[in-house]
This record gives C-alpha cells, structure tokens and sequence, in this order.
C-alpha cells in the first residue's frame, strides 16, 4: 500500500521557537510512518536548505531577509522558491498549510490548485495587533492574500471558536470549518514528583519567592510591557514577588530599561532562551502562570503545558483563551490592564492554589491530547483524498 505524501507548509519551524512550529512538529511526528510520509516545506531562517528533523525530511525555500528586518511578521519568499514549492507540491497526495496570511501559503496554495491537489488550512490565531502601521498591512493582507487562501482551502480546521469566527468573518464557509484543539504531551508536562523547593534549588530560584512565570517572546502584542507594569504595581504591596519571563525578542532592550528604571531588577528576571526540554522544570518551580496577551491568541500551547504540569493561571481574555480558563484554574482579566493584573496577581499570592492546581491538570488531560487531535486529522486527510 503506497503512503500518503503530506506536503505540510508553514512559514517558520522547528528549531525556530513558537507556537505553530510547535503544533506542525508534534502533528507531523504523530502520523502513522507505515501509512503517512510527511515532507515540511519552510522558510531559511535556520540557514539550511534542507535537514532531517525526528525523520521529517524538511525543505526550505529563501527568503528576503530584508523584511524581518524591516518589521515584516513573516517571511516572504524569493522568486526562486518557486520551484521548491512546484516540485514538492506536484509530487504529493495533499497539501496541508498552516496560517492564512503567509506569501508562503499563498503560494502554496496555488500550485496545489494548478496541480488539482487537496488543500487543509489550519488557523491558528485570529487578528493580531503589531501596531498602527502593521495593523493597515495586515487587515489589507487579511483581504488578499487571506481571502484567497480561505477560499482555496477544501478543509479548514480552526484551534479555538474565536478563531473559527474570525476566518467566518473573512469568507470562509461554515460547512468546511472544524474546531480542532491543540494537544499538549501530558508525558512531558506533569507536575513534578520532587518538591518545588528541590526544583528551585536546581534552577537557582528563591525559596520565599511567590514565583510568577511567563513564556513569550518579547514582541509588543504578547503584552510583556503590561505585565512589567503590573509588577510595579504588584511589588510595592508583595515585595516577595518574582516575575520569570522566558523568551527573547526584539523588545527586550526597551523591557530591560524599563526594568532598571523602575528598579525591578530583583523582582522580574528576562531569562531569554530556555531550551524546550527545560520548560517543565520552570514550570513546576513557579506558583502562577501568567499569559499578558494583547491580541492574535489562537489557542496558546504554553497556556496548556503550564496547566498540564498543575499551574493556576492569570490570562487576557484575548482569541480562544477564555475556552481554556474558568474559574476552577485561574482567573481572566481585560488586556492592556497593568492595574486590574496587578490586583488578579496578588489574589493569587495570598491564596491557597492546590485546588485551581489539580483542576488545572484535570482539564487539561480531558480536552486537550495530541493523540485525538492526530486521530481526527488522519480521518480529514483520507476524507479529502
């Protein structure tokens, strides 16, 4: 019996660090070698042109490095990948992309149709605020190259309702849109069986410390500048308050300044990089998981390996969010709001969090699972083919 040939398009992976790179590995590792061959088609922002992740071959196509640079949220291909796309894209079974936005997807997109191929889209946010200027690209790239992708799409699958309302907003059909949830490896992230105290120790965190932690990367719509805010506040009620902040980014100059001027500096810590193996020491070492969002949360993993490993959490009731928090793990509050976090932050600082913490995990591994995610897209893919 001859494989399914997924040619699987997604304008960053692996072992660039995020959130859709993270649900585009954990999918494609999951389907069935015997039945399935997966290839990734991405862009260069590795520096390959191709290599061999976990036995997913990967093909990258090059880039104008000037718009990174200039500010541009995703890589746009040069015209030679043309080719890239047309060889990979002919000689498949079904073309899954991943982002509706993409000059990637776009292009994808249309070579699938030249060549009569089964086209899935999965969205994973929904509109995401990069500032004034950004935000009138965006809603004009939305209406282009964003319509033409839905349009195209013969499946699309959506990772939360809020943003299933979003891609119905720009077009797409009601009968060829499903809700699919991430998944989280409950293997991975599970609480701890040494105590927080050992854990702590290892990683060099204070024993006294109410530990609030946060994985993002420092860019303006993940609201880091917000939870720094809320920490001024915070600390100068709870000087015993540590705010972790994994993840780096084009802010963190301007984050870090502002950490010195308002003299924070023992109280919120910028860790940078973490390697995703160590992520759960972290998690289980802090108290509170916080998720400062301003806009384009989808449905974010890191919300769900925090509460996989029993984390309460605080998070904007920004995207698909509010489907992930209820008031027996954690507590929403509004965006953009350093006062009303501040005041969320500190109830949880003077309470008891055992029980928001089992129900955190409780939840978590009743809705949220890679293998049923994986199983319902096998089906899809033998459905469209």
């Amino acid at each position: 019996m001859n494989r399914i040939r997924v040619c699987i398009v997604t304008h960053l992976f692996l072992p660039h660090v995020g959130g859709v790179e993270k649900v585009v590995y954990e999918q494609s590792v999951r389907l069935p070698p015997e039945r399935f061959k997966p290839i990734i088609i991405t862009s260069d922002v590795a520096g390959k042109s191709e290599y061999t992740l976990d036995r997913l071959k990967v093909y990258c196509y090059p880039t104008i490095k000037a718009g990174f640079k200039l500010g541009i949220p995703y890589s746009i291909p040069k015209p030679k990948s043309y080719g890239i796309f047309l060889k990979h894209v002919k000689n498949c079974d079904i073309v899954h992309v991943h982002g509706h936005p993409y000059p990637s997807s776009c292009v994808a997109v249309k070579v699938a149709e030249k060549f009569s191929k089964p086209i899935v889209l999965t969205q994973h946010n929904t509109f995401i605020d990069y500032g004034p200027f950004w935000n009138i690209i965006e809603k004009l790239n939305d209406l282009i190259i964003g319509k033409m992708v839905i349009q195209a799409a013969d499946k699309i699958l959506v990772v939360s309702n809020a943003t299933l309302n979003y891609v119905l907003s720009l077009g797409a059909k009601k009968q060829k849109t499903e809700v699919l949830y991430n998944g989280v490896d409950l293997e991975r992230f599970k609480p701890a069986k040494r105590s927080k105290l050992k854990i702590r120790r290892t990683i060099g965190i204070p024993e006294d410390s109410f530990v609030l932690l946060t994985v993002r990367r420092l860019v303006y719509k993940n609201g880091v500048d917000t939870l720094l805010e809320s920490a001024k506040i915070a600390v100068e009620k709870n000087s015993h308050l540590l705010f972790l902040v994994i993840g780096s980014g084009p802010d963190h100059e301007k984050i870090s300044a502002k950490i010195r001027e308002y003299r924070l500096e023992k109280n919120f810590r910028l860790l940078g990089f973490v390697p995703d193996a160590n992520l759960p020491h972290y998690y289980n070492a802090a108290d509170l998981f916080v998720l400062p969002s301003k806009s384009g949360e989808g449905m974010p993993l890191v919300l769900l390996e925090a509460m996989a490993c029993g984390l309460p959490v605080v998070a904007t009731n920004v995207g698909g969010v509010p489907e992930i928090i209820n008031r027996d793990c954690g507590k929403i509050v509004p965006p953009n709001d350093a006062a009303n976090l501040a005041e969320a932050l500190l109830e949880f600082s003077r309470s008891d969090t055992s029980t928001y913490s089992k129900k955190a995990r409780e939840f978590v591994e009743r809705k949220f699972n890679w293998n049923k995610n994986v199983r319902r897209l096998i089906e899809i893919y033998e459905e469209l083919i």
